[in-house]
């Protein structure tokens, strides 16, 4: 299969390829509920020098986390700040630099900028250093924990 956006070697609708996936992130696919079928939820292989961090935020690469704005006021806390990589791996059994917002523990909030939605398309980490997903803009929405926040995102 083509990817729906990038150009990549391959791309394999997740659910046929939970092997390549993470724990969290597989089962995550396997009882996928919402109105984006999870068959368009594409795995692509890619190198882990493009590995990145992501914490429980969703915004374009494009932009940056207001995170002593919008987080703060959204959690209402005095102070917000990014775990550490210990736990963020051992919260979500995720490798660090491809934690993913799919397959988060449901206790966690998932903060997801408004201009992700209307993406058709938006690649993040698929669990592991190598391979990303990409998957539909208005997915995030549905996520467990998703808050669509205007403004999360700022240039």
């Amino acid at each position: 299969m083509q990817a729906p956006i990038g150009h990549f070697d391959q791309a394999t609708p997740a659910p046929d390829c939970l092997d390549e996936l993470t724990r969290p992130i597989a089962d995550a696919v396997r009882h996928w509920r919402g109105s984006v079928p999870a068959e368009q939820i594409v795995y692509v292989d890619t190198d882990p020098q493009w590995a990145d961090t992501l914490a429980a935020c969703v915004v374009l690469s494009t932009t940056r986390v207001d995170v002593n704005g919008v987080v703060r006021r959204h959690l209402g806390v005095r102070k917000a700040s990014f775990a550490s990589m210990d736990t963020a791996t051992g919260e979500t059994g995720m490798e660090y630099g491809g934690i993913t917002p799919v397959g988060l523990p449901e206790a966690w909030p998932v903060l997801v900028d408004a201009a992700v939605v209307d993406l058709p398309y938006v690649l993040v980490g698929s669990g592991r250093r190598r391979g990303k997903l990409l998957v539909p803009g208005k997915a995030f929405a549905e996520l467990p924990g998703a808050v669509v926040l205007e403004g999360l995102g700022v240039a």
